[in-house]
């Protein structure tokens, strides 16, 4: 029996809520404790501009197959303001911000590696993980 999309929308949701508890609640970082917390970090700042950008995606996707061949002019204009939204963040914010942050990490790691990745971290985080982490 395969999944229908609204287990595995469950199933994805759970995930990251556990990930999210897990990242804010049981790993104690000091960095958390000063002045601005995550947000003072582009790359944290980067994931939560991606996230709403694909969340802005998603929502546009759904709603142009709900509308779809409904004739309502009030709805096509709505989907059109998300679609100009959507267009807007990707040029403004979300493609900008994240090659910015993929190619500062990795000209900061070629340059000195000690920098931003060190050596000891190799224990426990395989070099080829860091390819999907950005």
């Amino acid at each position: 029996m395969a999944l229908v999309p609204c287990q595995v929308l469950r199933v994805a949701i759970l995930l990251s809520y556990c990930s999210i508890l897990c990242n804010y609640k049981a790993i104690e970082m000091p960095s958390h404790q000063t002045y601005g917390g995550s947000w003072k970090f582009l790359t944290f700042i980067d994931l939560v501009i991606q996230a709403v950008f694909f969340g802005i995606c998603v929502l546009t996707d759904l709603s142009s197959l709900l509308t779809r061949g409904s004739g309502s002019q009030e709805q096509e204009r709505q989907l059109k303001k998300l679609i100009s939204l959507r267009d807007w963040m990707l040029a403004v914010l979300a493609f900008p911000v994240g090659i910015f942050v993929v190619a500062v990490f990795w000209i900061i790691y070629a340059y000195d590696r000690e920098m931003i990745y060190p050596k000891l971290l190799d224990n426990f985080i395989p070099g080829w993980l860091n390819h999907g982490m950005l």
